[in-house]
């Protein structure tokens, strides 16, 4: 029996060992993951060339260049030329994440799944251009949400006047009794008439 109970703990700490060297491995493979995706960054172009727009992987612009070209347009125009281009870059980080994952943790861990599924939610592929849309034949025009140029200062409301509080009242000073205020009467008659 004892022979059977030390083949047990052998093989248990065996167990235990596995576990924390397969723990041990995967940590160190996601640290390379995310020292991975950390480095991605995405340079996406304009199509005439006048907008070059860099973003990391966490989708956030890191650079913008605007030739002297980008000028010759109304604001609204560069604006949506821009988003356009920040859109198309971040659009393409799920796939570059795809590529540190599989080359680090592998594609199967669950993990590594929910990260991917979070980018390609966070990263959409960018709308399709109004010229475009309209040339395939899909009839639905973009919408698109200017920004007006005619830019009024809201008016600021003064906020309701409001009476101030009286002070707080200090609180009564207690009394002080007398000696002679107090009862030595002990009769036995009742208090609770």
């Amino acid at each position: 029996m004892s022979e059977d109970f030390g083949r047990d703990i052998g093989a248990a700490e065996r167990m235990v060992q596995q576990w924390q060297e397969r723990a041990a491995e995967k940590a160190e493979k996601f640290g390379r993951m995310q020292q991975e995706i950390e480095q991605i960054s995405v340079t996406e172009t304009s199509r005439d060339g006048s907008i070059q727009v860099t973003i990391g992987s966490n989708g956030i612009l890191q650079n913008i260049k605007l030739s002297e070209h980008a000028n010759n347009r109304p604001m609204a125009k560069l604006g949506t030329e821009i988003m356009r281009a920040v859109q198309a870059a971040q659009a393409k980080i799920p796939e570059l994440m795809q590529q540190a994952v599989a080359g680090t943790v592998g594609l199967e861990d669950s993990a590594a799944q929910h990260v991917l599924g979070e980018a390609r939610k966070n990263f959409p592929e960018p709308p399709a251009a109004e010229e475009e849309a309209q040339q395939r034949g899909s009839g639905v025009p973009e919408i698109q949400f200017g920004v007006e140029d005619s830019y009024e200062q809201p008016r600021q409301q003064q906020p309701p006047q409001r009476r101030a509080a009286p002070p707080p009242q200090p609180p009564p000073r207690p009394v002080r009794r007398r000696p002679d205020d107090f009862d030595d009467d002990f009769s036995d008659r009742s208090f609770l008439r």
